[in-house]
This record gives structure tokens, C-alpha cells and sequence, in this order.
């Protein structure tokens, strides 16, 4: 699910950004213990992460050898005398990241679960609960797509006194002690297969939140362990048909699974039961037959089982979601793989809407860091930074990580790497001035 058009948005951004007053920075950033020289002791500075993806069992999580790193990382942070806040932007814990055949839980609790995550990643865990029992730098949680369940309870379980950042169920978003201008999301409220449903399965898993990325992830997963092989069978084919704008909008929904499941092919039959879930309520066994729009001869109706009727409630699961500039349903299926789109919605739902007040917004989600220099809606220098992965194998740099520090009426926003050799690599800086 990876992403077209960035090079022209950057070219856009850099324009409206000349034109704003936003500017390279030369910000001399260090986790050294001896500190920032521009700030000497003060406690400013907010660092953002994201997309950790912690896993229970090593068989298939998708950090492993960058854990280590992220741990010594977590303890410089730890000592680094110039950090206030650490904000982890979501996919923190991942409970959508495992093959299909395997029950999430393992036939235990979401707490037990949370707790094998824990003792699988003792050393970054270990690193988060010594800066939070420190009591000196705030860290702060903020819900992804890949832990949309993980409860407080089940976060608070592993990591004592962390702090939250929910607003609806699934979702959050946080604003830092002090600065009113900065807003940091995960990303997935904006995208059709990501952000949570509280509608389409009321029947079967009253409560349930599920979308279906998450279905299309467990799948994606056992591809991922079967080494991406030949699709045992075609699956069946799907044509548009004359029967209204539902129907067309569920052939664009059918459009997409196909692209994907091409992408990550599985080797199990279309009709085979394969995915294995007891989470949320839904405690069957599904096949991708289940999941896939089909149709019973071509040109008739196009039909589904689960997730019957989700391109009729977006706009409701919009609204429900907290959704500020609604997304046309259309729109939103199409560029569901599109991280330039998760890249714009920061654009449409902070800086260009009359009722935000914010500057600087940091998403993840993606796994492609970068920044974005923008313009709000009454002329002032913006700034979208993308804080990226940190999972072990990526397309785009991992180990990356976000800054935000003041420097009296101006705003560093800076992006950056950390190598496995603990050096600290700059990507990309931005200054904002006019705070």
C-alpha cells in the first residue's frame, strides 16, 4: 500500500513555503549528554516515534534486529538533559501483524498477550519504564491502527504511568505541554481501511471496531512467511455493473482487495478458511471468499460477507471517528494505498481548515518519513513531518525519528535517523518563525 505523487506535493510545499517565511534550519541536534549549546539546560524539547510494532513472537514480528538500537536510543532520550516529551505516534504494540492462521491471543487475554509482547522486547520495554519512572521527560502514547484495540488497561499493564492520548475509541491525537500549534496523529483516522468501523458488523461482533485492513493484514502476513509464493487458484473476477453508485463504489472497493492480494499473494484457496481472529468479537474462522467482493454471474450484483455495505457508512464512520474535513467516500477508497494521500489529509484537516489553529503536524502510519513544508489557510509557514518505522526492513530509511524545539519566537522541526552504531544522522530540517 505505497504511495504516488510526492515529488509534486514537495515542489508545491516548498513554494507556498518560500512564500511563508519557513526556512532550512542548521539546528544543531544531539542526544549528547552534555546537551543542545542553543538551549543549555532548559527542558524543551519534544521527540517523536513511531511505528514500533512490538510482537509477541519472533517468528514473524517485524522488529527484531532493530530493537537493540531502540533500546540504547530510548536510554540516550533517557539521559539527553535538554527533552521534555517523548510521543509515540501509534503501532506501539502490534496486534495485526500475524499470520492468518494463528489466534491473536493465542487463546489467552489482550493483558496476557500485551504481556508476551513485553517479555519478547524486555530491553526496549525495560527503556520506555526508565524514562517514565524517571518522572523527568513525559511520555506519551497515541493510539495506532495496528494496536487500535490495545485497552489502557492492557498499555498501562506493560507500561506503568505512560501516558494516553484517545479521543474515540481506536483514536488520538495530542497536542504537547505548551505548544497549541503542534498536533501529532497516527495517521489511520483518515484512511478507508485503517480507520476504526463501528458499524459494519453491529450483528455479528456487536462493539467491534475492526476495519478491514486488519483482515487484509493478517493475510498480508502469512504471504510475508510463505515467501510471497504462487497464488494456488485465480480468484474470481469481478466486472462493473449498471445497478447505481453503490454498486460502483463496491467495485472500486474489489478493485483495491485485488491490487493487494496480487501484491501478497497466499498459497490457501480463495473459499479455505484461513483466518483465525477470537479479537473483537468475531470468533469464526474466514476465508478470503469472506473478505473479497465477488459476484454470482457478470454484469449482477456485487457482493460480500463482512463488510457488507461499508462504502454506504463512510460518511457516518467519518463522523463517528471525529473526521474534522470529511473525505469523499470515493476518494478514499482509491487512494487507500496512497501514503501521498495520508501525506495531504495533515494539509486538509489542519492547515487548510478555518477551524484549526495548528502549525506543525506529525503523522506515521505510512513508514515513509519526510517533510513537508505547507502554508495554513490564513497565510502562515506550516510544516507536515512524517516520523516513519522503525521496523527492520522498510523502503524508505528506518530508525527515524522526529524533533520539535523551540528557539524563542521560531520552531525547529527537524527529521533524522539513528544508525545501529548509535550516530545520529540529519534528513531533513525545517525553521518556523512567527510563534
Amino acid at each position: 500500500m505505497r504511495k504516488t505523487g510526492i515529488m509534486s506535493i514537495m515542489l508545491l510545499s516548498s513554494l507556498l513555503c518560500a512564500a511563508s517565511l519557513c526556512f532550512a534550519s542548521d539546528y544543531a541536534f544531539t542526544l549528547d549528554e552534555s546537551g543542545i549549546p542553543a538551549l543549555g539546560g532548559e527542558r524543551s524539547v519534544v521527540v517523536v516515534i513511531s511505528d514500533i510494532h512490538l510482537g509477541m513472537d519472533d517468528r514473524y514480528a517485524e522488529i527484531q534486529q532493530n530493537r537493540a538500537p531502540l533500546a540504547d536510543f530510548l536510554q540516550k532520550v533517557r539521559r539527553a538533559p535538554n527533552v521534555k516529551e517523548l510521543v509515540v505516534a501509534g503501532d506501539l504494540v502490534d496486534e495485526w501483524f500475524i499470520p492468518a492462521g494463528t489466534d491473536t491471543y493465542a487463546g489467552k487475554t489482550q493483558k496476557e498477550f500485551a504481556q508476551r509482547v513485553a517479555e519478547n522486547n524486555k530491553g526496549v520495554v525495560d527503556a520506555f519504564n526508565d524514562i517514565i519512572k524517571d518522572g523527568k521527560i513525559k511520555v506519551t502514547y497515541v493510539p495506532g491502527n495496528h494496536d487500535l484495540l490495545v485497552s489502557s488497561e492492557s498499555i498501562q499493564t506493560i507500561f506503568p504511568g505512560m501516558a494516553e492520548a484517545r479521543d474515540v475509541r481506536g483514536l488520538g491525537a495530542y497536542t504537547p505541554d505548551g505548544h497549541p500549534e503542534i498536533a501529532i496523529e497516527h495517521g489511520h483516522r483518515y484512511n478507508f481501511f485503517c480507520a476504526p468501523d463501528p458499524i459494519s458488523h453491529k450483528d455479528i461482533a456487536p462493539g467491534s471496531i475492526l476495519p478491514p485492513g486488519y483482515f487484509f493484514t493478517r493475510i498480508a502476513t502469512l504471504s510475508v512467511v510463505e515467501g510471497k509464493p504462487e497464488p494456488s487458484k485465480i480468484r474470481p473476477t469481478v466486472v462493473p455493473n449498471s445497478l447505481g453508485e453503490s454498486q460502483n463504489l463496491e467495485f472500486i472497493y474489489w478493485q483495491v482487495w485485488e491490487a493487494l492480494m496480487n501484491e501478497l499473494p497466499i498459497k490457501e484457496d480463495f473459499e479455505e478458511k484461513i483466518i483465525r481472529t477470537n479479537i473483537d468479537g468475531f470468533t469464526e474462522t474466514y476465508a478470503m471468499s469472506d473478505l473479497i467482493p465477488r459476484q454470482a454471474k457478470e454484469g449482477g450484483v456485487i457482493d460480500v460477507n463482512l463488510f457488507k455495505g461499508i462504502q454506504d457508512t463512510w460518511d457516518e464512520r467519518q463522523e463517528l471517528n471525529g473526521v474534522a474535513v470529511k473525505i469523499p467516500v470515493a476518494d478514499a477508497l482509491m487512494k487507500a494505498a496512497s501514503s501521498a494521500e495520508t501525506d495531504n489529509q495533515a494539509v486538509v484537516q489542519y492547515f487548510r481548515n478555518p477551524a484549526s489553529d495548528k502549525r506543525i503536524v506529525i503523522f506515521g502510519h505510512t513508514h515513509e518519513s519526510r517533510v513537508i513544508p505547507s502554508e495554513t489557510h490564513d497565510g502562515k509557514s506550516a510544516v507536515y513531518v512524517n516520523s516513519g518505522t522503525w521496523i527492520d526492513k522498510n523502503a524508505t530509511p528506518t530508525m527515524t525519528f522526529v524533533v520539535i524545539a523551540p528557539q524563542g519566537s521560531s520552531r525547529h522541526a527537524g527529521l533524522y535517523h539513528y544508525s545501529h552504531e548509535g550516530a545520529i544522522t540529519t534528513l531533513d530540517t525545517l525553521e518556523l518563525s512567527g510563534f
